[in-house]
């Protein structure tokens, strides 16, 4: 390890990630020395940090191996996750349920041996109650509102499990953890293909690759509502509350609230096209969700603000890039690897 003597030190596991690339830099920028950890380099671009540990943190040594000395903050992001596509078919649900449930355990058992001292569990919004997101127009996410339980998905129920592991460790071990409520995380360098892509990307994927005239798939009646977050915002809460003294579970989300028909709307405004939308069935998650911002306010003092729109526009054009990127260089691809044709249109439907 390099001597980090004179520096702040930060871990972040699951930094191959989207919210853990974004989040590696901003430390960098804020002049900690960072160590990260996955099982995957970042897919859009080279890590920041300062050292990045590739392995699963399912396993035991390996974990104990990046956390092998206290460091000032540990945010721990890694999980087995996705979109509605992943979550809600209920194909994965074992998976989901071993794969963060067995990380978020390793990494407690190493952090109390190594002594850490305040460590960040990002959460999710999916743990609130289906019963109380069945009106999509008023659907109650209030922090208070978790109880009496009944996440809409295994997803929601390991990561309750979850948030009561970590402030069992507070109880138990005087650790500091503070524990996020992400809701949406959108943004250049996110997940927009491949099965894992959340509505914001695999809409903007979809417009992208409409020809004028055509239309796009939405799963369900679009009358479902949601909010979502831009990465920086997001990034912003989460090192706020990371840094607080607050000790119970707050939201990190918007509170700009729209449906998915609407959302599909706005990126085809975005975009200039001329496209049609077709609602199919599909999965779908819960009718209504929305971020409450109140307890947010009063805990940090701040909640994020930008407007959807803005972080939709900065998100379309990455995506439109990148599927530019993948159509003009198909010849190229084509051409070097005789007889890959098939599979390379393949890969772009």
């Amino acid at each position: 390890m390099a001597n980090t003597d004179m520096k702040r030190t930060a871990l972040v596991l699951g930094a191959g990630g989207f919210i853990g690339g974004h989040l590696v830099r901003r430390l960098k920028a804020d002049g900690f020395w960072v160590r990260g950890a996955d099982l995957k380099d970042n897919e859009f671009s080279e890590s920041a940090a300062d050292e990045f540990l590739h392995g699963d943190l399912r396993d035991p040594h390996f974990t104990k191996f990046c956390l092998d000395r206290p460091f000032d903050e540990v945010y721990q992001l890694a999980a087995d996750m996705g979109g509605a596509g992943y979550i809600f078919t209920g194909e994965h649900d074992a998976d989901i349920m071993h794969n963060s449930a067995t990380i978020n355990l390793n990494i407690l058992a190493e952090a109390q041996r190594a002594r850490v001292k305040r460590i960040f569990y990002s959460s999710s919004a999916c743990i609130y109650p289906a019963y109380n997101q069945t009106d999509p127009d008023n659907p109650n996410c209030a922090e208070a509102s978790a109880y009496p339980a009944a996440p809409d998905s295994e997803y929601g129920w390991e990561k309750l499990f979850s948030e009561r592991l970590y402030k069992a460790y507070g109880r138990n071990y005087g650790m500091t953890c503070r524990i996020a409520r992400y809701h949406n995380i959108f943004g250049p360098e996110g997940t927009w293909r491949g099965g894992k892509e959340k509505a914001p990307a695999a809409i903007c994927r979809k417009v992208a690759e409409a020809r004028p005239g055509g239309f796009i798939e939405i799963w369900g009646d679009g009358a479902q509502t949601r909010s979502f977050l831009y990465i920086d915002e997001c990034i912003e809460g989460t090192l706020r509350l990371a840094r607080s003294n607050y000790e119970e579970p707050v939201n990190i989300g918007s509170s700009e609230m729209i449906s998915i028909g609407a959302l599909a709307r706005l990126v085809i405004a975005i975009s200039g096209k001329d496209l049609g939308i077709k609602f199919v069935p599909g999965p779908q998650g819960v009718r209504g969700r929305n971020s409450d911002n109140t307890l947010v306010r009063s805990a940090l003092g701040w909640a994020p603000s930008r407007p959807l729109e803005e972080g939709l526009r900065k998100t379309y054009a990455w995506i439109e890039a990148e599927v530019e990127g993948r159509r003009t260089d198909l010849p190229e691809r084509v051409n070097a690897v005789p007889g890959r044709l098939a599979a390379v249109a393949g890969q772009l439907a």
